[in-house]
């Protein structure tokens, strides 16, 4: 069993994985503490516990958006239409007001 430790907003994790799947789960950790990163430098306080949720709910949102475009594909749809989608900043904006609106709930609870 490979184990590596991960640097995610700034601490540090050990983790364990299978043999070799180790520079796999670096890049994985790389990719969750851009989102964290991201999300520290819209500015206000958050625990880690909220980052990483936030950080989870942008990862799963491109998630989504990566199996409708792979749908449309399949489809014979081409990709282009949906990059050029006109409401792209309509639709982003309520995206983050979802996850302000889910994050102003955990403070609640």
């Amino acid at each position: 069993m490979g184990q590596v430790t991960v640097r995610v907003g700034g601490y540090s994790h050990p983790v364990s994985c299978e043999d070799g799947q180790e520079a796999h789960l670096v890049a994985l950790a790389a990719e969750v503490d851009k989102r964290v990163s991201s999300i520290k430098a819209m500015g206000g306080q958050f625990g880690e516990s909220r980052l990483l949720l936030l950080a989870a709910l942008l990862l799963a949102d491109e998630v989504h958006d990566l199996k409708v475009a792979v749908a449309q594909a399949r489809s014979g749809q081409p990709a282009a239409e949906a990059a050029q989608d006109p409401k792209l900043g309509e639709r982003l904006a309520r995206i983050a007001d979802r996850i302000e609106g889910i994050a102003q709930n955990l403070d609640r609870a």
